[in-house]
């Protein structure tokens, strides 16, 4: 006799939707706290408030499960103010709401696995459940973003950045009508690039940047560039000058972001100092400077090897044949960093020092440069600098690859 299909009470099935709701809820609200944003989104979500604006979405979509209604715009108000404020910052709506796609995505893997198997019958509720919070979520943002655009702030910001694109370009900026934007002659061109920052680094930095008087802020697919009239007061060390500027220390134990800054005496020099500024940030991020704020002075032979082109993965190449045999690397970083002293290489490494000195001479063997002699040292110094530079996980290592375009 077929058994004829019962279907579940409709408190049990409640019970069980609430149960599964709390856990997987617990799970990936915990998973937030730790997430690795390259691991998930692009970088430049590396965004300070990033985590907590993952936990806020996470809290209003559980939220939204157990509602009979949909989210109001007050329910939604802190993301759509989020997207708002990284539109009027620079970034494009496509990438947010690319964005949206993705952590959509994430929270999707990480529900199936904190399911029984008994509870796959609630998959698809679930599936309609998120498609229907994405939905809500970008149709709240796209028409606060409508509505914003015909606030008259919106076209001094829009122009801002216009003139910033032009301005790093080489372009002379033209106005067709526009009221006319004071822009000073001279600037710091200060390029901001991101390590790891805590939750308010980056919103800090920007702000007190865009705080300063005339300057001018564009982003790039690196970060931040930001154009700053400079003093006069700012010609000893504008690294130093920009550090007081916006209440930033010099340096740090462990920068959250490094901030390389190059002089444009005219504005003429701008694009010079933007590949300038751009160089010293990105090298200065992949060999972890102590230096938040840096100029090229602080890192003339790093600088030059990070400047050379075409010649920056060749160099880098040299210690290919040291691939298999990481000791090789630790002992030549060690014997550079200890001012090629064997004893205190030695000893900074817990090895014998006559170790050190066959790891050396196998270095040569294998390279074909001598660390032992002024020659093949400098060389190995320099492949080692380009190495880190050319495998530095989130490089944009050509300094022209994000700049405006100068025949837009």
């Amino acid at each position: 006799m077929t058994q004829m299909y019962s279907p579940e009470p409709e408190l049990a099935r409640d019970q069980r939707w609430q149960h599964v709701i709390e856990r997987i809820h617990a799970q990936t609200a915990s998973l937030a706290a730790t997430l690795k944003t390259d691991d998930l989104l692009p970088h430049s979500m590396l965004d300070a408030d990033f985590v907590p604006s993952v936990q806020l979405n996470i809290a209003l979509f559980f939220r939204s499960l157990t509602m009979d209604d949909e989210l109001s715009r007050q329910d939604t108000r802190p993301l759509v103010e989020r997207a708002l404020r990284l539109i009027r910052d620079g970034m494009s709506l496509e990438e947010i709401l690319t964005n949206y796609r993705v952590g959509t995505a994430f929270l999707w893997r990480r529900s199936i696995p904190a399911l029984d198997v008994a509870e796959y019958l609630l998959l698809p509720e679930l599936g309609l459940r998120l498609t229907n919070y994405l939905n809500l979520v970008v149709t709240h943002i796209a028409t606060a973003l409508v509505e914003d655009s015909r606030q008259p702030r919106w076209d001094v910001l829009e122009r801002q950045g216009e003139i910033a694109a032009d301005l790093l370009a080489g372009r002379e900026v033209t106005w067709n009508g526009t009221p006319e934007i004071p822009i000073a002659e001279a600037f710091l061109v200060a390029a901001v690039r991101l390590g790891e920052p805590a939750p308010g680094t980056l919103t800090t930095i920007r702000n007190r940047l865009g705080l300063l008087p005339g300057t001018f802020l564009y982003r790039d697919n690196g970060g931040w560039i930001a154009l700053v009239p400079r003093r006069p007061v700012d010609e000893g060390d504008p690294a130093a000058a920009l550090a007081r500027r916006i209440g930033l220390p010099s340096r740090a134990v462990q920068p959250e972001c490094w901030i390389g800054v190059a002089t444009a005496l005219a504005r003429a020099d701008i694009p010079r100092a933007y590949t300038e500024a751009h160089t010293v940030a990105e090298t200065a991020r992949a060999l972890a400077r102590p230096e938040t704020i840096c100029t090229r002075k602080h890192m003339m032979f790093e600088y030059s090897v990070a400047a050379g082109g075409a010649t920056l993965a060749a160099l880098a190449a040299l210690l290919d044949p040291l691939a298999d045999n990481p000791a090789l690397l630790e002992t030549l970083d060690s014997f550079i960093d200890n001012e090629f002293n064997h004893s205190a290489a030695a000893q900074a490494l817990f090895i014998h020092r006559n170790t050190v000195t066959y790891r050396l001479s196998r270095i040569a063997e294998l390279t074909g440069y001598d660390p032992l002699l002024p020659s093949g040292v400098s060389t190995l110094m320099a492949a080692r600098v380009a190495q880190r530079i050319v495998t530095y996980p989130a490089r944009t290592t050509d300094p022209h690859r994000h700049r405006p375009d100068p025949t837009n």
